[in-house]
């Protein structure tokens, strides 16, 4: 599966802090490399973000992401709070 990052996934991942930047990396590989890992909860969401999928970075920390035939875009960053408040 291709992988892209919009311009709004960076810049919010850039402002994370060094570990939560290392934890991001090593979710977003194990989701390369097993997109349905258990590890990383993956699920459909609903209402606003009803278009997006989301995977687990910390057990506050979620990554959205588009699904496009063979391709995930991942597009916001940030707690649970952040994104869903």
């Amino acid at each position: 599966m291709k992988i892209t990052y919009s311009k709004e996934f960076v810049k919010q991942a850039e402002k994370l802090s060094t570990k939560l930047q290392l934890q991001l990396y090593e979710h977003i590989t194990l989701f390369r490399d097993n997109p349905l890992h258990p590890r990383l909860r993956n699920h459909a969401l609903r209402g606003r973000y009803s278009l997006y999928r989301s995977i687990n970075i910390t057990r506050d920390y979620r990554a959205l992401y588009l699904q496009r035939e063979n391709e995930a875009i991942f597009d916001k960053i940030g707690t649970h709070s952040q994104l869903y408040g």
